[in-house]
């Protein structure tokens, strides 16, 4: 059995930013364009109400926050955050000349720091970021705590395929072509072996969903994606009503 290194997240924002300028382009390569349609499937998971306040996490170079303006009518305004600040520049260049530029903001900061308000947001999102933070439970009781009662919580994130055939496959694709066609592209060998063993290594499906439901999420789903090379996350924040106490009895 291939032993798959555990990586350290720290200060993983600078690696992000070294690979910030061939970040694009190397996805769709080596998803074969399948990380855009992930990203407008979860889309389409948005809140079913207008005017919704999105807050998207690990922003990057803001490719999910352009999908989710260019796919849907219900956002009123976003902002995008991240701590590779080279990512976020290349984020803020692309969203410039678009109609909906006025709609966006975007700030340098970290998911288990969010700096806002508790009950804020009407949907946190994040992709391909959540396997990267150094502490995954506090950076979803941030999501939930910057959630408005009622909101909600959708996160992608590449994943191993529970199918043994595909499984086979893909691992086969994620240890041997993946940081390959990364290096190559980027010209950074450990950054996509990084990327690749990640996926390996980070708790998915029922386990990803328990610690969901640890911080307080309800209806925390796995939808897989493509037989489960991705898996978008879905999870809701629910308003629970008090209830008079019914008067005693004398």
């Amino acid at each position: 059995m291939t032993k798959v290194q555990e990586h350290s997240r720290e200060n993983i924002h600078k690696m992000f930013d070294q690979i910030s300028p061939t970040y694009d382009l190397a996805n769709r390569v080596m998803t074969f364009r399948l990380d855009q349609l992930w990203r407008k499937k979860m889309v389409k998971m948005l809140p079913e109400r207008d005017g919704l306040f999105v807050l998207d996490c690990a922003t990057g170079t803001a490719d999910q926050l352009i999908c989710m303006m260019e796919n849907s009518k219900r956002i009123k305004r976003a902002i995008g955050v991240d701590l590779a600040a080279e990512m976020v520049a290349i984020g803020e260049k692309k969203v410039k000349t678009k109609p909906y530029a006025d709609k966006l903001s975007f700030q340098i900061a970290s998911a288990l720091e969010l700096p806002y308000e508790d009950n804020t947001f009407d949907c946190v999102t994040i992709s391909f970021g959540i396997r990267n933070v150094t502490d995954v439970k506090k950076a979803l009781s941030e999501f939930y705590r910057v959630l408005k009662p009622e909101g909600k919580v959708l996160i992608l994130e590449g994943t191993v395929p529970k199918m043994k055939w595909l499984q086979m496959i893909h691992l086969f694709y994620l240890r041997n072509f993946l940081p390959r066609i990364g290096a190559l592209i980027s010209k950074n060998n450990y950054a996509y072996r990084y990327l690749n063993e990640t996926i390996e290594t980070f708790p998915a499906g029922e386990a990803f969903c328990s610690i969901m439901r640890e911080v307080g999420f309800t209806d925390a789903k796995a939808n897989l994606q493509t037989g489960g090379v991705a898996t978008i996350y879905s999870g809701n924040k629910v308003y629970t009503r008090s209830v008079p106490k019914a008067p005693k009895k004398d």
